[in-house]
């Protein structure tokens, strides 16, 4: 590589984009077996390859830094009114435990740290946006 050739970002921690795909796979098939996340995903998935594709490439984007998602997470979740700000920490402590069986222990730690990130985000942005113009935010 020359001087003058963008670098490749570097990756947040190791991992692979096999890995990812992996994950992804084995986290969604227990969404769906779950009694109060599969309803809600199976309301709005119809295809689940290509969800789990395009959540692939958003952790992509997100771990490996690469150009591999396009949309807008936010206003998904915010769209879909059986979205709740309450079935996020269900989420994260599934996911948690996907990445806790699926991944070296290093790994499984840091991205369980970038996903908790995410997910509260998700979560709180979810409550912002639905509050009330007129009342006070809620804090927690």
């Amino acid at each position: 590589m020359t001087d003058t050739q963008a670098q490749p970002p570097l990756a947040r921690f190791d991992i692979t984009a096999e890995q990812i795909s992996h994950v992804v796979a084995v986290f969604y098939a227990r969404v769906r077996r779950h009694p109060v996340l599969g309803p809600v995903f199976a309301a709005h998935v119809q295809d689940w390859p290509e969800h789990e594709e395009k959540i692939a490439g958003f952790w992509r984007n997100a771990i490996l830094r690469e150009r591999s998602y396009s949309g807008n997470p936010m206003r998904v979740h915010v769209s879909r009114e059986d979205v709740q700000a309450e079935h996020f920490p269900l989420w994260l402590e599934l996911f948690h435990d996907v990445l806790q069986t699926e991944l070296p222990e290093r790994t499984a730690r840091q991205w369980g740290a970038l996903a908790d990130r995410i997910g509260e985000g998700f979560r709180t942005g979810v409550v912002a946006m639905r509050q009330p113009k007129d009342q006070p935010p809620k804090l927690f």
